[in-house]
């Protein structure tokens, strides 16, 4: 089933965030190439798609896990949480309906 991973930075997470960039991105890697992952990416802090030192407020993982604690583990895991770059996470089940 496919899981949402939705993820809040906590206030100026940027230099947080690119301290361990490469290993979180190396754990979502590893979905890719499972075919596991639908969508997967941060949300900037302003309007544009690099939002420079503005940052982030966040990040979407939409991706399969066999249930619902799988995919929370796999979120608890992740290198930003153990970095304090997440204030916040909520896993959840997501049905896709389109296209």
């Amino acid at each position: 089933m496919l899981y949402a991973i939705i993820s809040e930075d906590v206030d100026n997470s940027l230099e947080k965030r690119k301290g361990v960039r490469s290993a979180h991105l190396e754990r979502i890697q590893g979905l890719v190439d499972e075919g596991r992952v639908i969508v997967a990416g941060p949300h900037p802090s302003i309007d544009t798609e690099d939002p420079g030192e503005a940052g982030f407020t966040g990040s979407l993982i939409v991706a399969e896990f066999n249930n619902l604690k799988d995919a929370q583990d796999w979120a608890d895991a992740d290198p930003y949480v153990a970095a304090g770059v997440y204030a916040r996470v909520t896993v959840k089940p997501f049905k896709k309906v389109l296209p």
